[in-house]
């Protein structure tokens, strides 16, 4: 444990922002995977927008690299258009 009071505000600053990231990570699996079992479906445009949509939000955060969404939409978008699950 940090001795100094800056250091015990830094840590609990730290895991609140580890608290929130998680649970955006977490969300964004779920839209991929959303967006994944809709290909092929009438909505399946809608919800491979929205996933790229809230991918683009997290990197823009901070929350995941620019690139790692730029690959993961990339893969979403290819299976979309593929049609098949």
């Amino acid at each position: 444990m940090p001795n100094k009071k800056a250091s015990i505000k830094d840590l609990r600053q730290s895991e609140k922002r580890r608290q929130a990231n998680l649970s955006v990570r977490t969300a964004l699996k779920t839209y991929v995977k959303q967006a994944r079992a809709a290909a092929g479906t009438d909505d399946a445009a809608e919800r491979a927008r929205l996933a790229c949509k809230m991918l683009d939000k997290a990197a823009e955060r901070g929350i995941i690299h620019k690139n790692q969404a730029s690959r993961r939409k990339s893969r979403l978008v290819k299976h979309t258009n593929a049609g098949s699950g």
